[in-house]
């Protein structure tokens, strides 16, 4: 019998990169699914492995520690880095190539220490392993991607890191979830695929081009000759969910110098949201994107829309993420409410018994629309993963095909039985029962066991209004300097600001002149780096020195000296612990002067000297006091200097002013004493890489520095040649405002 297929949404070149059959496909829910077939599936591999992640440690296990046999099956290590090598020694002519975000510093103590990363993973010649940083300014590489000689792959949201094991059950006391160091970490849910054939072919291209842009060689990549046709990575504990299927391949890559950015994961979203027609089930990290939110928002005013069900973890991940992600996902709610008259969308949060506080850390990032549509990959519903990160996922479609709708219904109803702890027989009466999915999970809803809670993210008034908007919490363009710039500063302001930079980078440079001459010139008799740090540790002892160190806090404060160098160099003085308590009420100090002097200089003043931004924040400051005050700490949005004089122009209470500094600084001050504090004891052990790696590092921001005022000489330069153009001749360029300023 032939099947009629209803028309594909998938169109490469606009929602979708390629469209490749596999032979079979597989949903692995969790880590403890996951992580044992990869194992099995790697040690199988003959030619190649490609490792993508955006998150990727060493010290990884794949499968948790059994006490009464610590040895795994397979012979081989139980840590990521050792089973790699151990897998090249194995099998002759086997390359494994490790590619790694080059992270951001919010994250590095989150992470493992990045030279005990780089020095530990080179230990056979065929394991590669590299920091991937080619990216714009405040992007990441988010694609979590490993590809078996090209012959199967595996797309989703886990990294290859740690914290990431789980079983499907999310007890709330397994004591085999812990990290390396033996503490014990939240239950954490999420979701990978399993693609063969020709579909895991291409995701081995897209794995050997990012390698080749990452480091300018090419991989040896397989060919039919160099691996068995008899040998199979497939692990055989796994039944695929479906055999014969075209997978579609969408990506996120952010704009470069080179070529445009592509959004196709973007575009698919939408236009599967679009086709919905009775409901859109969804697993995500995140909540943030305005995108969705209007796409959701267009299909709840419909009379016949789907019901839409949307399954995330009930807290964010840290102060930061609370924030940030947490407030825009909280406004986008509350816009959604008033869009939803019925009462179709709802927000879930898997609740486990036992947990008390804590919550199951929802990271899987999953759509099923109807029986018609299934995505499954990296990409969050942020607008960072729809346009500034690198992302992939993969999409199947049933197009009409009963075979191919069952697969999808099933793999959708096999995450809803593990949140809801029931059987696929009693999540197929509910649905007979009740139509609407939403309606079908409330009458599944256990108020006192394993559930799926719906929830309502609020954030008080006073955090919401002191918080910019998504452009900056949650950019999906590349990060423009300039600008950010125009955002903060205004034009007049804008060359003193530049000055100041420049003599920063001028200082840091000199700096590092100084350390080299001590390093290899006679110099270094007179003195030498380890030397200085002592004669620095001995300032504590001088009288008055604590006085005298918030004394600079003040006069730098004043100065616009960044207030960040002022901590770095108390902690290094005083040591960690004094240091940052020393820090801590020098900022306290110096944000009290700049209060009064924005007070005695009164609003116009100040309005003439900061952005629009910080105008707009006046008003918001004067209205909200204490908590405003703790959230510009916590996400600074302008210099720390302005931020204080515009405080006290908008006449907001010294001591919510005071208070919440101290608040708000606190945790940015721990984590610099302790990242300080480490990189002082290792510079009294220094060797000549050391220091040319330093020199290197520092001469990066001049570079960037120098590149920028080139850039601004240049579009200056050109909109004083536009202008004279148009004083002679009707050129169509008269009427554009020069770059970077808008019309007023």
């Amino acid at each position: 019998m032939t099947i009629d297929a209803e028309p594909s949404l998938l169109r490469p070149g606009h929602n979708c990169w390629r469209v490749a059959p596999c032979t079979r496909l597989a949903m692995l829910v969790d880590g403890d699914a996951y992580f044992p077939a990869l194992r099995q599936a790697l040690t199988r591999a003959e030619h190649s492995i490609f490792i993508l992640g955006w998150d990727i440690d060493s010290r990884m296990r794949l499968q948790p520690d059994n006490p009464d046999d610590p040895t795994p099956s397979d012979g081989l290590p139980a840590e990521l880095r050792d089973f790699l090598n151990a897998l090249c020694r194995r099998r002759r002519g086997l390359r494994v190539y490790v590619l790694s975000w080059d992270y951001a510093m919010v994250f590095a103590l989150e992470r493992e220490f990045l030279p005990a990363a780089k020095e530990h993973w080179q230990t056979h010649r065929r394991l590669s392993f590299c920091l991937d940083g080619n990216h714009p300014v405040g992007a990441s590489h988010h694609q979590k991607v490993v590809v078996v000689d090209h012959r199967l792959a595996f797309v989703g949201g886990l990294d290859l890191t740690i914290r990431r094991w789980d079983t499907r059950h999310h007890l709330p006391d397994d004591p085999r979830r812990v990290d390396p160091d033996g503490k014990p970490y939240a239950p954490f849910h999420d979701v990978q695929c399993m693609v063969d054939g020709a579909a895991a072919q291409a995701l081995g291209e897209l794995a050997a081009e990012r390698w080749l842009r990452a480091t300018g060689r090419h991989p040896r990549v397989p060919t039919a000759a160099s691996v068995s046709a008899s040998t199979d990575p497939w692990p055989e504990q796994i039944a695929p969910d479906i055999t014969n299927v075209p997978v579609g391949i969408s990506r996120t890559f952010p704009a470069r110098d080179d070529e445009p950015g592509i959004g196709e994961i973007r575009t698919l979203y939408t236009d599967a949201i679009a086709a919905a027609r009775d409901s859109i089930y969804l697993e995500n990290q995140y909540f943030s994107s305005g995108l969705i939110a209007d796409a959701f928002a267009g299909r709840l005013r419909e009379p016949d829309g789907p019901d839409i069900a949307l399954v995330s973890r009930r807290t964010e991940s840290g102060w930061l993420e609370e924030a940030s992600m947490g407030v825009l996902r909280a406004r986008l709610y509350r816009g959604l409410r008033q869009a939803d008259p019925d009462g179709r969308f709802q927000l879930y949060c898997p609740h486990i018994p036992g947990l008390g506080d804590a919550c199951v850390n929802v990271h899987s990032k999953v759509m099923a629309v109807d029986d018609r549509l299934l995505t499954i990959g990296s990409a969050n519903l942020s607008n960072r993963s729809f346009g500034l990160d690198t992302e992939c996922n993969l999409v199947i479609e049933s197009r009409g095909d009963p075979r191919a709708a069952a697969a999808i219904r099933a793999m959708r109803d096999r995450l809803l039985c593990e949140h809801l702890a029931v059987t696929p027989a009693a999540l197929h009466q509910a649905m007979s029962a009740h139509p609407r999915l939403n309606a079908a999970l409330a009458a599944l809803h256990r108020p006192d066991g394993r559930t799926l809670q719906p929830f309502a993210p609020a954030v008080p008034d006073d955090l919401d209004a002191a918080l910019p908007d998504a452009t900056l919490l949650d950019p999906m363009e590349p990060i423009d300097a300039e600008q950010v710039m125009t955002e903060f500063v205004s034009h007049e302001a804008r060359p003193h600001v530049a000055s100041r930079v420049a003599l920063l980078v001028a200082f840091v440079l000199v700096l590092a002149g100084v350390v080299f001459a001590w390093r290899y010139t006679p110099l270094r008799e007179w003195a030498d780096f380890r030397h200085v740090l002592a004669l620095m540790h001995r300032v504590d002892d001088m009288p008055l020195a604590p006085l005298a160190m918030m004394g600079a806090f003040v006069a730098g404060g004043l100065a616009l000296f960044p207030v960040t160098v002022l901590i770095v160099v108390t902690v290094v003085v005083f040591g960690p612990l004094h240091g940052g308590a020393i820090a801590l009420a020098g900022t306290v100090l110096s944000t009290a002067a700049g209060y009064t002097v924005g007070r005695l200089l009164g609003r116009n003043a100040v309005q003439r000297f900061g952005g629009r931004r910080l105008n707009r924040l006046s008003q918001q400051v004067s209205q909200h006091g204490l908590l405003a005050m703790v959230v510009l700490r916590l996400v600074p949005v302008a210099p720390f200097t302005l931020v204080n004089l515009v405080v006290g122009a908008s006449r907001i209470r010294l001591r919510d002013c005071l208070l919440g500094t101290a608040i708000g600084m606190s945790p940015g001050i721990i984590v610099s004493a302790s990242l300080v504090d480490r990189i002082a004891a290792f510079a009294r052990n220094p060797d000549p890489m050391t220091f040319a790696l330093l020199a290197l590092v520092l001469l990066i921001p001049a570079a960037l520095w120098w590149v920028l005022r080139r850039r601004r000489q240049r579009r200056g330069r050109a909109a004083h040649g536009h202008g004279r153009a148009g004083a002679g001749s009707q050129s169509p360029h008269c009427c554009r405002p020069p770059s970077g300023e808008g019309a007023r």
